[in-house]
């Protein structure tokens, strides 16, 4: 999820080259990550008429946003890592599909509409929107909500008129959990549970009790309370890999991106004539090795490999950054031999499944039958529980859910793990993280855990390559073209 100003007005054109022409040309960049952040930083810096590298230790593009080929009992699956979906209001991501010329490839749905089934009922209800001005756009929807009693819906909408007057960057905000600010709003658990939680947990990976209000006020003002389109939801309809890593290759190559796949960076240090050394190990054992020199650096990496590489004296505090906790995501991939699930994607509320998708058309599925992944975010006491565990608890789950299940076969079962999916959004995260710059002139960070004032999303990531690459580009003395005006500068730290 996210992004601020919903809406895509100002967007460049995509590979629209900036200003900065031939003396871009003279200057030279080196990115060193190859996730949505570097790559949003590389094509943002290469539009600008820089040299730039591109350095990713692993041999794909992409980031925690992947795809992979699995050959097992029903033939070849295109298996996305985990299912990842963006709304109308996530402008930054929305541009870098533009970027890639992938826009086409991961519509978005015209309204807002979303089926969630409760199963001890069970009672299949809808959120959904109306064309009406905020916040009447959601009342239809919440009036018929049969997951709230009247009482429970009337404040519900209370406390939705509450939180559209908080300001997301109040610093008091970033110190306070979530569910305790619900709660001094008369939210029952029943009303956290079948809406707060249903939207919070897949959108921040986290429940309302470790959830920052400031986040949580930030991700419902923007996708709920902001404008009547902002919530509707687009997801890729081909493979994570097709757009994050083939097409955005691709753009890198046109756009004259040197990228350096299985490329590891050691050392970042500073060059004699003040720019920046940069030596990384090449191949997929490290037994290569090469001296990369530039006038700026990106680092879009993980947190821990950032501070890794940190030259002395570029933070004030460094270590903070090891403070930054993780949260993990677990997704849950079954074949049928048969459609049991009659829609794109549903909620699910009284089980432990979260969400559900159909990936059966992206995955390549062939021989009939449907293939849906469960979504399981915050999954904190899950995300090590053996594949035979899982199976015994989920799949009876899912025929709960899913009555056609109760006749199908299972083709086959397996399941994809990120322990380390996402920052966690706790209370009190907002002043760990760093803004893009860094007191070292010319070296600046990327990344969703950056201080982008959004969760660890792949609207967080874009933004926070944009952000990187905007600042270099300043320092370098460099007219350019950005997306920035058009969604705003997320972050308003400078050295941290």
């Amino acid at each position: 999820m996210a992004a601020p100003e919903p809406g895509g007005a100002g967007r460049p054109e995509s590979g629209a080259r900036g200003a900065g022409g031939a003396a871009g040309r003279s200057r030279s960049a080196v990115v060193i990550g190859g996730g949505l952040a570097g790559l949003t930083s590389a094509l943002v810096l290469a539009d600008a008429g820089v040299r730039v590298t591109l350095v990713e230790a692993r041999p794909r593009l992409g980031g925690l946003a992947f795809s992979f080929r699995r050959t097992g009992a029903v033939g070849e699956l295109k298996v996305d890592n985990g299912q990842h979906v963006f709304l109308r209001c996530c402008t930054a991501y929305r541009w870098f599909l533009d970027r890639i010329d992938g826009s086409r490839l991961a519509p978005l749905q015209d309204r807002l509409d979303v089926p969630v089934l409760d199963v001890r009922g069970p009672r299949l209800g809808r959120l959904h929107r109306t064309a009406l001005p905020v916040p009447l756009h959601l009342a239809a929807g919440l009036a018929r909500y049969p997951h709230l009693s009247l009482a429970e819906r009337a404040r519900v909408a209370r406390a939705a008129l509450a939180l559209k007057k908080l300001d997301p960057a109040d610093p008091a905000l970033d110190g306070t959990d979530f569910a305790g600010w619900l709660r001094l709003q008369g939210q029952s658990e029943r009303a956290i549970e079948a809406l707060w939680d249903l939207v919070g947990v897949a959108t921040l990976n986290a429940r309302a009790g470790q959830a920052s209000l400031g986040l949580a006020a930030m991700v419902f003002k923007t996708g709920l309370l902001s404008e009547p389109g902002a919530a509707d939801i687009g997801w890729a309809r081909v493979p994570l890999g097709h757009l994050h890593d083939t097409l955005a290759r691709a753009a890198l190559d046109k756009a004259e991106v040197r990228t350096v796949l299985q490329g590891r960076a050691q050392v970042v240090g500073r060059a004699a004539d003040r720019g920046w050394l940069v030596d990384i190990t090449t191949g997929a054992k490290g037994t290569g090795s090469e001296q990369l020199h530039a006038d700026t650096v990106v680092l879009a990496v993980p947190q821990y490999e950032a501070r890794g590489l940190l030259p002395d004296g570029a933070l004030d505090d460094p270590d903070r950054l090891l403070s930054i906790g993780t949260s993990p995501i677990l997704n849950i991939h079954v074949v049928y031999d048969r459609t049991v699930l009659h829609r794109p994607f549903l909620a699910a509320l009284g089980t432990p499944v979260q969400w559900v998708f159909d990936r059966t058309h992206a995955s390549g599925l062939r021989g009939g039958g449907q293939y849906v992944a469960v979504s399981q975010s915050a999954v904190h006491d899950e995300i090590d529980t053996p594949v035979a565990t899982l199976r015994e608890r989920y799949l009876p789950e899912l025929t709960r859910l899913l009555p056609a299940a109760r006749n199908a076969q299972v083709r086959d079962f397996f399941v994809t793990r990120e322990r380390t999916a996402t920052f966690a959004p706790a209370p009190g995260v907002g002043r760990l993280r760093p803004g893009t710059r860094t007191r070292a002139p010319g070296l600046y960070l990327a990344g969703a855990w950056t201080d982008t004032g959004w969760p660890a999303t792949m609207e967080g990531a874009v933004r926070s390559g944009v952000t990187a690459a905007d600042a270099a580009l300043s320092e370098l003395g460099l007219r350019h073209a950005t997306p920035l005006p058009a969604f705003g500068v997320g972050s308003t730290k400078e050295a941290a």
